[in-house]
């Protein structure tokens, strides 16, 4: 074979690969399930005490498996709990991915996926005990505040007091258990962590079932994104279509514009979804704010209120794409 000829036939395997690299589409709907993945976090992604799934962003993988696969799709989890597990994201071994940008940067992965719409706004924040006097984290200037030593609440918390020329007695652990112990007793004041962390925390006042609340002031505040594999783009159109859909579906219709999916109706038979895909998807796990609220919200034991998860016209992050 000459050399020329097998540059070509080289080339035009490569090509080739590259044309089917990305079908992840034809991939789920083969094996009749779709794969997600993402980091354990409360109320986002955990295990049940029967030992299924459970959390927000499970209902957000089952809201895309259905629109995909209908009622009857599978969709399997798996927990991003060390960094050899984000091999799966660096192998497109699951479908869908759900990051933050600390992820992304730490495990190299920004080559590898799609970032795509957020899913979840998370934050770091101080709690208090419900007797506490303070009311804003100014308050707690010159008291003694825990957190986890070398994790993002401990950069954040120093970054709020030296912005503000404040200063605060610092108390760090290694251990979580020590550290939520020591706080519940009250040796310090606040307790310094992610909000879905707090959430949990308070659920357990200790050995004098401490009664907290978290105080309004935030940190920091960073999206968890829906992301997908870097090379099918048809794919990353189809997921952060649904997580729209899931986000428009609460808004009501007003006198002058049309409300819920009827206000973001999308074609998308072109890319191989029936006609009522958004409905599908919508049917699974409610809208956006029945996930919230089932997983984090009133009808969980978080009680955490929208907050920032809400639409920009509830004092929310959330603006969602809409026909105008």
């Amino acid at each position: 074979m000459s050399f020329p000829r097998a540059c070509l036939i080289a080339m035009l395997v490569v090509l080739a690969t590259e044309a089917h690299a990305g079908d992840v589409l034809d991939r789920v709907r083969q094996a009749g399930v779709i794969r997600c993945g993402g980091e354990p976090q409360p109320g986002l992604l955990g295990a049940a005490p029967n030992g299924a799934g459970q959390g927000l962003l499970l209902d957000v993988c089952r809201a895309i498996g259905a629109a995909v696969l209908g009622p009857n799709g599978r969709f399997e989890v798996r927990q991003y709990a060390a960094s050899k597990d984000y091999d799966a994201v660096r192998q497109a071994a699951d479908d869908v991915f759900f990051l933050d940008a600390s992820q992304i940067i730490e495990e190299g992965l920004a080559g590898k996926v799609v970032p795509g719409p957020t899913v979840f706004f998370q934050s770091t924040a101080v709690m208090v005990a419900d007797s506490s006097p303070a009311r804003h984290l100014g308050d707690l200037a010159g008291q003694p505040i825990c957190f986890l030593l070398g994790g993002n609440a401990q950069r954040h918390l120093e970054a709020w007091f030296a912005a503000r020329h404040l200063d605060f007695v610092r108390m760090g652990y290694r251990e979580e258990v020590e550290l939520y112990d020591t706080y519940n007793v009250q040796v310090c004041r606040g307790l310094a962590a992610e909000e879905t962390t707090l959430a949990t925390v308070r659920l357990d006042g200790g050995v004098n079932e401490l009664r907290s609340r978290i105080l309004p002031d935030r940190l920091s505040v960073f999206p968890i994104m829906v992301a997908t594999p870097a090379k099918d783009a048809e794919w990353a159109a189809i997921v952060a279509w649904t997580i729209h859909t899931l986000l428009r579906a609460e808004a009501p219709s007003a006198p002058w514009t049309a409300g819920g999916i009827d206000s973001l109706p999308l074609d998308m038979t072109e890319l191989g979804l029936p006609k009522d895909w958004q409905s599908r998807a919508v049917a699974a796990v409610g809208t956006y704010g029945d996930v919230f609220r089932r997983n984090l919200g009133e009808g969980s034991p978080y009680r955490l209120p929208r907050g920032l998860n809400a639409s920009w016209q509830d004092g929310g992050l959330f603006a969602v794409p809409h026909s105008e």
